[in-house]
């Protein structure tokens, strides 16, 4: 990945472990490379979009601080969480929390909230997406199956919608991506702010 001018973006770093924000960029045909970044989930209270814009800007700020990435890369931080009448689920940390997560998610539409930044040295844009995602109405078999197979574990909201948990989704309205775990839409925008435009990433710099 390279900009032309003053050669500005070197390369873009992805600042999570996620498997599916790998997928989404390599689906979008962008070279990146994965440096995880250390920096710790925080939640501000009744405010989950600023939750996540926070925890995204706070991903790749710490990459950025650590000098992991060169001085010229562009540092992709996101953070997504699973919001219900305006409480956060995060991650659940056992089978027990997975059922209460999904019971709780069963047959209602709740908004799956994904803070982005893009951050190069000291410059960094930050933005938000939300997506309302509706459940079918779950049965014990249902849910018990779902926490069988391990898929929800380090889900927000312990379910998957691109794996098997398509199964307990009836409709999403937005931005599908986000509900994985990437807003394509956001990070288009965030990366034309930045001077690449969409397709163009393995242009020559002009």
């Amino acid at each position: 990945m390279s900009i032309g001018r003053s050669g500005d973006v070197r390369q873009l770093v992805l600042a999570s472990r996620s498997p599916q924000r790998r997928a989404i960029l390599t689906q979008l045909g962008i070279p990146f490379r994965v440096l995880p970044s250390a920096h710790p989930e925080e939640i501000v209270a009744g405010d989950p979009v600023a939750t996540a814009e926070r925890n995204a800007a706070g991903k790749a700020a710490e990459v950025v601080r650590r000098g992991a990435a060169a001085r010229n890369d562009l540092v992709l931080g996101v953070d997504t969480i699973v919001v219900l009448d305006g409480a956060i689920l995060g991650k659940a940390a056992d089978e027990e929390e997975a059922r209460l997560f999904l019971n709780t998610l069963s047959g209602r539409t709740h908004d799956v909230v994904s803070g982005l930044c893009l951050r190069r040295g000291e410059q960094e844009l930050v933005d938000h997406c939300v997506t309302a995602v509706t459940f079918r109405r779950l049965g014990s078999t249902d849910v018990e199956r779902y926490v069988r197979s391990g898929e929800w574990r380090e889900r927000a909201g312990a379910y998957a919608v691109q794996g098997l948990g398509s199964w307990l989704v009836t409709g999403v309205s937005g931005d599908y991506f986000n509900v994985v775990g990437l807003p394509v839409g956001v990070l288009g925008d965030a990366l034309a702010g930045f001077g690449m435009p969409g397709f163009l990433w393995d242009a020559p710099p002009v």
